[in-house]
């Protein structure tokens, strides 16, 4: 196939989320097309393994970008998250408050953990397992930093286990039950919301959980919502999940071609919606079959996982969604290999990161969650309903003492 130049043609073809390995051959050009956050899980031409010792970033400040050590650990900046990781987080029990085991198995409680640990939902799951496990988990809520608030209610609603208003009604009874989240309005709570709904799954979110920390792999938009409830002040944004297969050490679950041998790669995993971007690069991909891939972000508003220290330009292209067509083919048909070749090492470099594994793995996704979340620790605590007395003591608008404090508690 040739291109409206007469030049070999080069098409990328959209990933709405996770997408496969990419390059391009000498033969044929690729165009990746990227509408999400999850494009980077399959950017690679191997499996996922521990990162290799390198720095992404060799132009800016050193301070400012992760860096990999000689034994493949990864290094946090120290500007604004300490030298090492020292944080305590409490996970609640799903015995512990009324409502949320609901929130994790359905009404009926017949909804299994390994039943919403596949697809994208699954970081709600994998996240929750791997701080259960965790060496910063602390039993003692006193001495807690951050509060884990574990529910799976996108699987949950999805599989019927809970309808829109059974879900508001419950997260609302839970949370009149907690009094470390009365004490601090939410702020030192963590929800994860995994889907393009976001907190919307909650629908009550803005005026209960509006101060809280919520993870979610998406943060440009919210499904049928005219806005998004993920805040960059105060949110984290988090890698979309890859199923174990694909990052597992050893036989992965699909392994790459060589490069030379790559002719076809093209994959649209995600729903047109009827939006104007996306429908167009279908129709692209109509009218170009043959097609490998290179990274290009389409997403005007994306935000990405730990883009406090990873720079995006060396890994990545983005372009804007109202120019797709052919002026986009042509660029990229313009780009020269060696700066695509660039592009895929650099982005090897941080792999790892966008892999939910165990803390033995000297870097992994929840590491950089583990450091993003410190960076959000507060000393001090407090809400409109709470206030202090001389001697410290914590008390609510009735002057009772903190440690008093009975649920069901009065909510904003």
């Amino acid at each position: 196939m040739r291109s409206p130049n007469n030049k070999p043609t080069r098409i990328f073809s959209l990933h709405h989320h996770n997408t496969p390995p990419c390059t391009r051959s000498h033969q044929i050009g690729a165009l990746l097309l990227v509408a999400s956050t999850f494009f980077l899980t399959r950017l690679f031409d191997h499996p996922f393994t521990t990162c290799p010792p390198s720095s992404l970033n060799h132009d800016h400040a050193s301070q400012n970008v992760v860096h990999f050590s000689d034994d493949g650990s990864l290094s946090w900046p120290q500007m604004g998250y300490g030298t090492h990781l020292s944080l305590k987080i409490y996970v609640y029990e799903e015995d512990e408050i009324d409502g949320l085991k609901e929130l994790l198995q359905g009404r009926e409680g017949k909804i299994s953990a390994d039943a919403c640990v596949k697809g994208q939902w699954g970081t709600q799951v994998k996240i929750h397992r791997l701080l259960l496990q965790s060496r910063f988990r602390t039993r003692k809520k006193e001495e807690a930093n951050l509060f884990f608030v574990p529910a799976y209610v996108k699987c949950v609603r999805m599989m019927g286990g809970l309808n829109d208003k059974e879900i508001n009604h419950t997260y609302v009874k839970v949370l009149s039950q907690m009094p470390y989240f009365r004490r601090s309005g939410g702020r030192d709570h963590i929800f994860v919301f995994p889907s393009g709904a976001g907190a919307h799954l909650f629908r009550s979110w803005a005026t209960y959980i509006n101060r809280s920390i919520i993870l979610t792999p998406e943060g440009d938009r919210t499904d049928k919502k005219d806005t998004s409830s993920f805040n960059t002040w105060k949110d984290v944004i988090i890698p979309g999940n890859v199923e174990d297969g694909m990052t597992k050490r050893g036989a992965a679950m699909a392994q790459p071609l060589p490069l030379s041998k790559r002719k076809y790669l093209a994959n649209y995993l995600g729903r047109a919606q009827g939006k104007v971007g996306r429908l167009k690069l279908i129709e692209l991909a109509k009218q170009y079959p043959h097609k490998e891939c290179v990274p290009v972000i389409l997403s005007d508003q994306a935000e990405f996982p730990f883009q406090n220290v990873i720079d995006y330009t060396q890994i990545s292209i983005k372009w804007p969604s109202t120019r797709i067509g052919l002026e986009l083919l042509e660029y990229l048909e313009s780009i020269p290999d060696e700066d695509v070749e660039r592009m895929i090492a650099a982005g090897r470099q941080v792999r790892c990161l966008w892999v939910y594994a165990p803390e033995l793995e000297l870097c992994s996704a929840m590491q950089g969650i583990m450091w993003e979340l410190q960076r959000k620790v507060r000393q001090f605590h407090q809400s409109a309903e709470t206030f202090w007395l001389h001697n410290r003591t914590i008390v609510n608008r009735n002057m009772v003492e903190f440690s008093s404090w009975k649920p069901p508690m009065p909510l904003p």
